[in-house]
C-alpha cells in the first residue's frame, strides 16, 4: 500500500477507535448516577439517586437494586471491596447524609451511621485499604467535617482537625465521589470551590492536620471550582473542575501538581468545559481520564496534555485497566470503555 494510503488508513482507524471508545450499556434504571467503584475487569458497583445501587459481576450485565427505606436518599459515592461487599454514601442535609453497608452482594443492607449535625452535608469518601477510610463533608461551624473508619465503613469517628477552616461560601461538590482522594497509606486530599478561590487541602496524617493551597481553576461563584482531585503517586496529582451551570464554558478546567499539592499549575483539559471527575488508570502509571457534562478526555503524560475521547455528558468514570472501564451519568447513563489502550508515554 502507498505510504499516503497507509497514513489515511491509520488516521481513519484512530478516529473510529476514538468514536467508539464508550459504548452504552443497559443500566436498568433512569436515576441520576454519580457514584462508581471498579474492583476489577468483571466486578464494579455504581450508585445514584432514589436509593439506587448497581452491580456487575461479569463486566457485561448490570443489576439495578434499591436499598430498602432509602428511596429518598441520593447515593453520591460508593466504595466496593469485592463482589459481595460495598459501602454506599448518601449525600444531603443532616440525616440524609448516611452510610449503608452490604456483605451479601446487595441482597441486604445495614444502616451504619447518619450525620448527626443538622446543617452537615457529606460529600465523598475514600479508602486507603479495605479497612481504613476517610469521609468528609461541607463546613459545620466554619470548618469541614472529617470522619475516619478502621473497620471497612462499619463505624465512623469524627476527627478533631487542624487547618480545615473554610472561607466564606466555600464548599465541596458531591458530583462524582471524587472531591476526596487518598494515596499511599496516610495521604489525603480534598477539593473545594464556591468561594473566592478554588482550593485543594492535603493531609499527611489520615485527616488530622491539613494545609490548603489555591489552584488556578476559577471559582468565585457557587457553581465553580475544583470538583475532583486524583493522584498518580503521593507527589504527582491533578485537579479538574469548572462550572456545572456553564458546561461548555471555555477557560482553565484543570490544574497539575508535582509536589503533593503544595503548588498547582494551570492545564486545559480537553474537551473544554465542565469536568466533574478525574481518575488514574490502573496499569498505566502516567495516564489520567477526566470527564463531565462537557464529555471525556485522556492524558498519557501525567496531565500535561489532553486528547478528547468523547462528547457524551457523564458524571463519573472508573477503570480496571487501560482497556476496561465504565462511566455513569444523567438519566441512568451507563457506558463501558472499549476504546484505544490508555498506556502512558
Amino acid at each position: 500500500m502507498h505510504p499516503r494510503s497507509l497514513l489515511i488508513a491509520a488516521l481513519l482507524a484512530s478516529s473510529a477507535a476514538s468514536a467508539q471508545s464508550w459504548q452504552a450499556t443497559p443500566s436498568g434504571t433512569s436515576a441520576e448516577l454519580r457514584g462508581l467503584s471498579v474492583v476489577d475487569a468483571k466486578v464494579a458497583w455504581a450508585s445514584g439517586a432514589k436509593g439506587t445501587v448497581l452491580r456487575t459481576v461479569d463486566g457485561e450485565h448490570w443489576q439495578a437494586m434499591q436499598v430498602p427505606e432509602a428511596d429518598k436518599i441520593d447515593f453520591r459515592d460508593i466504595q466496593a471491596f469485592d463482589a459481595k461487599t460495598a459501602v454506599v454514601m448518601g449525600a444531603g442535609p443532616g440525616a440524609a447524609s448516611r452510610i449503608y453497608r452490604t456483605e451479601d452482594g446487595g441482597a441486604s443492607w445495614r444502616l451504619m451511621t447518619t450525620n448527626q449535625v443538622a446543617d452537615g452535608f457529606w460529600d465523598a469518601m475514600a479508602f486507603w485499604d479495605k479497612d481504613h477510610g476517610i469521609l468528609f463533608g461541607d463546613p459545620v461551624k466554619g470548618s469541614f467535617q472529617v470522619y475516619t473508619t478502621g473497620d471497612g465503613g462499619a463505624s465512623w469517628q469524627l476527627v478533631e482537625t487542624e487547618g480545615l477552616e473554610a472561607m466564606p461560601n466555600e464548599g465541596a461538590f458531591a458530583a462524582s465521589g471524587t472531591c476526596l482522594t487518598v494515596a499511599g497509606t496516610n495521604d489525603a486530599w480534598i477539593a473545594t470551590g464556591g468561594s473566592a478561590n478554588s482550593r485543594v487541602f492535603h493531609s499527611l496524617d489520615r485527616g488530622k492536620t491539613w494545609r490548603a493551597q489555591a489552584t488556578p481553576i476559577p471559582a468565585g461563584a457557587a457553581a465553580r471550582g475544583v470538583f475532583s482531585v486524583a493522584f498518580l503517586d503521593p507527589k504527582v496529582g491533578f485537579a479538574a473542575g469548572g462550572d456545572y451551570k456553564e458546561t461548555q464554558m471555555a477557560g482553565i478546567n484543570g490544574a497539575r501538581t508535582e509536589d503533593g499539592g503544595a503548588s498547582w499549575s494551570p492545564v486545559q483539559v480537553q474537551p473544554a468545559g465542565y469536568m466533574s471527575v478525574v481518575v488514574p488508570v490502573p496499569g498505566a502509571p502516567r495516564t489520567l481520564v477526566a470527564a463531565g457534562l462537557a464529555g471525556s478526555g485522556f492524558s498519557r503524560d501525567a496531565g500535561k496534555s489532553w486528547t478528547v475521547l468523547d462528547k457524551t455528558p457523564m458524571n463519573t468514570v472508573g477503570f480496571a485497566s487501560p482497556t476496561t472501564g465504565w462511566a455513569v451519568g444523567p438519566k441512568g447513563l451507563l457506558m463501558k470503555y472499549s476504546g484505544p489502550v490508555l498506556v502512558g508515554k
